[in-house]
């Protein structure tokens, strides 16, 4: 790790307490990205991008002021600390609240994403060969009008200091991507995608995408797609409803994830998706969902997309519980909002890159796994559907009436699964639904599913997230269109 890069911060730092800051902190940061895509056995794109860049945060009285620039000297350096100072002390003029921003131990450490394979060390033509056979696999096995795969891997190193004394070095490497098959006929459209509707991504290098084995699941996902066509349409009315893990993950993430970020809750943030249902007064006493309900939000968890050894504001990643047997009990916090809560800060305060502010954001926020399998859910349940990877969502901008298509469906009567569905979806309000959840597979089927755009702020910052899941049961949902 360049240790230019913590002497610029240092530089930034030292400035903007000149300029009148009582604490500041700043990140270098350089990034690199690979996206290859593949349509029909040919390549469709090859993008490269990297950046590097100081960016700095300042507090003067309650109010944060930010700047940030690309490559800079150590002059410019100083003249980035000096003018985060500057707008912090333009904003204290209309003071807010008193700003609390809690302790944390101060670290001098470094982090490291285990990886096998370094994904830029696999050569382009390597990745492009393995997308292209598995698009020849999908259209030598059914009728498909298009067949799509992709790769995309990120590379991060970066410091982080503050005027508290922190000192971190980070080498964070995501690696993901995956496969669709799209049929049509004169009516309609339909999809089978895999590993997840919007590929699955991971902490870890090229290893990652070799453990998907694209090719040898091509031929299931084309005749998938190609039955949809004349597969009967999911039926309207309520039922049972099993989600299968990657479904479960997105529902997640957008029921619970969302709802339980403390600035979403305090009403400091709601552009771009809302606010939140949760009221501070309702912590330890509100029900979110079922005893089988229970959601930490985890960024230590191997693997899984959003685990680092550090969050932007110097907080070391860690596990936090938040559902407890369906009570909700914590929320995702930073080090200015956690005392609100009446908690310590969770590591959960991260940036889209060195030229935006820190905000609360995810980190890995999952349903711990029960002690069933899906075989077993399904041969227990005598009237409902399964339903399988996302297709399209919308949720209310407080977290609460939600509705979700998938893109296949199993009608599932008297524990055995029947015939294929085609547009499968559900509706729910977010307390209710998971009041419902009452079967949940095991460990062995639990996984943690990654979500690389998750968007948030103002200017929009897109994040990594992740969420762990296994199939699970809900009880009495309402499906289909009319219902």
């Amino acid at each position: 790790m360049d240790p230019a890069g913590a002497d610029l911060a240092a530089t930034a730092i030292e400035a903007a307490l000149s300029a009148g800051a009582t604490y500041a902190d700043a990140r270098f940061t350089h990034e690199r990205g690979q996206h290859i895509g593949v349509r029909d056995e040919h390549v469709e794109s090859v993008d490269h991008d990297e950046s590097r860049g100081l960016g700095v945060r300042a507090l003067v009285g309650s109010s944060w002021g930010f700047a940030a620039a690309a490559d800079p000297t150590e002059v410019q350096a100083g003249e980035i600390g000096a003018r985060a100072a500057a707008v912090a002390a333009a904003s204290a003029r209309v003071p807010g609240p008193p700003l609390h921003l809690a302790d944390v131990q101060v670290h001098q450490a470094h982090y490291q994403t285990p990886v096998v394979e370094a994904p830029f060390d696999v050569s382009v033509t390597d990745k492009a060969e393995l997308l292209i056979a598995a698009t020849a696999a999908m259209r030598a096995a059914a009728a498909i009008e298009v067949a799509r795969a992709s790769v995309r891997s990120w590379d991060t190193r970066g410091w982080f200091v503050s005027s508290q004394g922190h000192r971190i070095s980070q080498h964070l490497v995501r690696t993901g991507g995956g496969m669709d098959a799209i049929t049509a006929d004169e009516e309609q459209s339909q999809r089978r995608s895999y590993p997840q509707s919007f590929g699955q991504y991971e902490a870890g290098g090229f290893e990652v995408i070799r453990s998907f084995d694209l090719v040898a699941n091509a031929p299931r996902l084309a005749e998938e797609a190609e039955a949809l066509l004349t597969a009967p349409l999911c039926p309207s009315g309520e039922t049972d409803v099993i989600l299968e893990g990657s479904q479960l993950a997105l529902q997640i993430h957008e029921s619970v994830g969302h709802a339980i970020e403390l600035d979403r809750i305090l009403g400091w943030e709601a552009a771009f998706a809302g606010t939140s249902f949760l009221d501070l007064d309702q912590l330890g006493s509100l029900r979110y969902g079922s005893p089988l309900m229970n959601i930490v939000a985890d960024s230590t968890l191997p693997g899984a997309l959003a685990t680092y050894g550090f969050d932007d504001e110097g907080t070391p990643a860690q596990r936090v519980r938040i559902v407890d047997e369906g009570t909700w009990v914590g929320a995702l916090t930073g080090r200015d909002s956690a005392h609100l809560a009446g908690v310590a800060p969770g590591g959960m305060v991260r940036a889209e890159s060195w030229n935006r502010l820190p905000i609360v954001r995810m980190t890995n926020v999952g349903l711990l796994p029960g002690d069933s399998s899906l075989e077993e859910i399904v041969a227990d349940t005598d009237d409902g559907i399964l339903m399988a990877t996302n297709r399209s969502w919308s949720i209310d901008d407080r977290r609460l009436n939600f509705q979700f298509g998938c893109e296949i469906g199993w009608e599932i009567k008297n524990g055995r699964r029947g015939r294929m569905l085609r547009n499968p979806t559900y509706t729910g309000i977010t307390p209710t639904f998971w009041a419902g959840l009452d079967r949940l597979a095991g460990e062995p089927e639990w996984r943690a599913w990654g979500v690389p755009n998750c968007g948030k702020g103002q200017p929009m910052q897109t994040m990594w997230t992740g969420h762990m899941a296994s199939p699970a049961r809900f009880h009495n949902v309402r499906v289909g269109v009319g219902a």
